[in-house]
């Protein structure tokens, strides 16, 4: 029997909200985090170590997932960058009884749900035209290619999606409040501790 429910994973694909998710959850429990992984992309603008994410370089990253530091980790090539998990940050946070949410892939999401008895909830917009408004609405400058990349690059996701996670959970624009209730109610079924 596996003890205490201490991760959850909310994955989607690109500009599906899974990242608005984890913001309302963790403004709205105190006894939720978010997980801040490591990566080999550049930080942007106002993005500190250790808060958005743990920067590392290529060679850096590697002597991390050999040290078992990093515990599991994907390259995303749009990116041309590995993501990871960094065990010390989840550590952490799970010692001090938090709630940590993971934002991954399918891939991170098996490790999450084989390791950590994690449950798994994909948010999944209601079709790919809502994903490229969303797409360019965020960022007025994106260039036609890196659109379509990334809108092939959602359907492969949202297709792999189907057999992977415990939970699909339909994220309608317009609707984010029910949304934001739907995973509420999973998590109290799925044995999460939910403060009233």
């Amino acid at each position: 029997m596996y003890g205490k429910k201490n991760v959850l994973v909310i994955a989607g694909p690109t500009a599906s909200g899974e990242s608005t998710f984890t913001h309302e959850l963790v403004e709205a429990y105190e006894n939720f985090t978010k997980l801040v992984s490591a990566t080999t992309r550049e930080p942007r603008l106002n993005e500190q170590h250790g808060v958005d994410y743990y920067f590392f370089t290529k060679e850096k990253f590697f002597e991390e997932v050999e040290k078992g530091t990093i515990i599991e980790h994907t390259f995303v090539p749009n990116r041309d960058a590995y993501y990871g998990t960094y065990k010390p940050d989840l550590d952490d946070k799970i010692a001090k009884d938090l709630i940590v949410i993971a934002n991954t892939d399918p891939k991170g999401a098996a490790f999450f749900k084989r390791e950590y008895h994690a449950t798994t909830i994909f948010i999944r917009p209601k079709s790919l035209e809502v994903i490229e408004d969303r797409l360019r609405r965020r960022d007025t400058s994106i260039a036609e290619e890196e659109v379509q990349k990334r809108l092939v690059q959602a359907q492969d996701e949202i297709d792999e999606a189907k057999n992977r996670f415990d939970h699909v959970v339909w994220n309608t624009d317009g609707e984010f409040a029910n949304t934001v209730f739907d995973v509420i109610e999973i998590l109290k079924k799925e044995g999460y501790s939910i403060p009233n």
